[in-house]
């Protein structure tokens, strides 16, 4: 029998003892908006098909997380989708009205975010007190009673009711989320 990689699940905020300080940030802020999670811990998980253990775990669809930009590199985009959906350039694109979107180069997730690739999250939003990047969600992720993502480090998972996101920690950190059907 396999062990599994991923921790029992926790419901309080972990030690800072070898955790990084951007993913501490987020738990303390959870805390102070009042946001129960649940938290799993595991070995690094860049992609939303790695996750099918944590997914199963918290009982969550991980949300697939993805940074985007014109062609320009003036306007970025957080778009949240359901992990088993295939993203369409073409089609998001149009539905935003922006063309010649691409995955934004890692140092604007990095200035924007204070993020790493494979880690890329809502959360990430607490660290753009510039307002440089635009939410987007499917409405599939909206219709959800959780949100599954990373706290800002791709080494835990939470679980995240929608609704906290959506009317706590969006309004909390200053931005607007913006729906799409993808």
């Amino acid at each position: 029998m396999q062990q599994s990689m991923v921790s029992d699940i926790y419901t309080t905020m972990p030690s800072s003892e070898g955790r990084e300080a951007k993913e501490m940030a987020v738990y303390e802020l959870l805390e102070q908006l009042g946001i129960p999670f649940a938290r799993v811990d595991h070995p690094a998980m860049a992609t939303v098909d790695s996750c099918s253990e944590v997914s199963e775990k918290l009982g969550i669809t991980i949300c697939k997380n993805l940074f985007l930009c014109n062609a320009s590199k003036k306007q970025f985009y957080l778009l949240m989708m359901p992990g088993e959906k295939r993203f369409h350039t073409k089609e998001f694109s149009k539905q935003i009205g922006s063309s010649r979107l691409s995955f934004a180069p890692e140092e604007y997730m990095e200035e924007f975010l204070s993020i790493t690739p494979g880690s890329v999250s809502v959360l990430g939003l607490m660290n753009d007190v510039r307002g440089k990047v635009a939410l987007y969600i499917d409405r599939e992720v909206i219709e959800k009673e959780y949100i599954g993502c990373h706290p800002c480090k791709n080494t835990s998972s939470l679980r995240i009711k929608t609704e906290d996101v959506i009317n706590k920690f969006l309004p909390y950190v200053n931005h607007e989320m913006h729906i799409v059907d993808l």
